[in-house]
């Protein structure tokens, strides 16, 4: 019916391009200022705290397994955008009032953080623990043996699924624009709310994300082809 009704009129037909046309610049702004740095930032601060989080779950430690523990089912229990809400509207109740970057920069780590620990202390268990008794039988201690010798190994078992967590982040991030952060999914919510085509306009704000998570998914392969050709 949409389309029935866009052809037949020539005059409808070049309104939706032009507007196709000068919206595809704004989305693209928002998506390399904001989206793709939101990304990347969370990101790799979220991997920092998912290997202090599986090594945390793995100690012998009580206290440290017990805190561990504690953040991930929080926010593996909780939905993120109720995350972002009370990151962004809930602490300025308390005095903290953050930047809404910040904001969302905090929430996205703090959920890859939960979910990538899991993933990365999977790959660790799954290494074998004749692993570990061959480090400690040339001497090294357990963060040496830890450190040369699993850690190594669990990052090549773990490119795949953290590549995966990757792209779904990117796609998450369009959470964003409901903390005012200006990435792609917000302007593309600004462009519509003036030209009333959300379809046409969110139809180009998700082929946009399709084409980004696409060229991820081509390098994911490559790694993985990469990180296999000595196995």
């Amino acid at each position: 019916m949409y389309l029935s009704s866009i052809f037949p009129d020539p005059e409808r037909t070049a309104k939706l391009l032009d507007i196709a046309k000068t919206s595809l610049q704004p989305m693209l702004e928002g998506a390399i200022m904001n989206t793709i740095p939101l990304t990347i930032i969370s990101f790799i601060v979220g991997i920092i705290l998912a290997v202090l989080t599986a090594l945390a779950r793995i100690s012998q430690g009580k206290v440290l397994r017990g805190i561990a523990g504690v953040y991930v089912s929080a926010i593996r229990g909780t939905p993120l955008l109720v995350q972002l809400f009370i990151i962004f509207y809930g602490l300025p109740n308390v005095g903290l009032t953050l930047d809404p970057f910040i904001s969302a920069v905090i929430g996205f780590s703090l959920s890859v953080g939960a979910y990538a620990s899991e993933i990365i202390r999977a790959a660790i268990l799954s290494i074998p623990k004749g692993q570990w008794e061959a480090g400690y039988s040339i001497g090294m201690t357990y963060t040496q043996a830890l450190k040369r010798i699993i850690l190594p190994q669990a990052a090549r078992v773990s490119v795949p699924p953290l590549s995966n967590s990757f792209i779904s982040l990117v796609k998450d991030t369009s959470l964003a624009s409901l903390v005012l952060v200006t990435e792609m999914f917000r302007r593309a919510q600004e462009i519509a709310s003036r030209n009333y085509e959300f379809l046409l306009v969110y139809t180009e704000a998700a082929l946009i994300y399709w084409v980004i998570c696409f060229f991820l998914s081509v390098l994911q392969q490559y790694m993985e082809k990469r990180l296999d050709r000595y196995v």
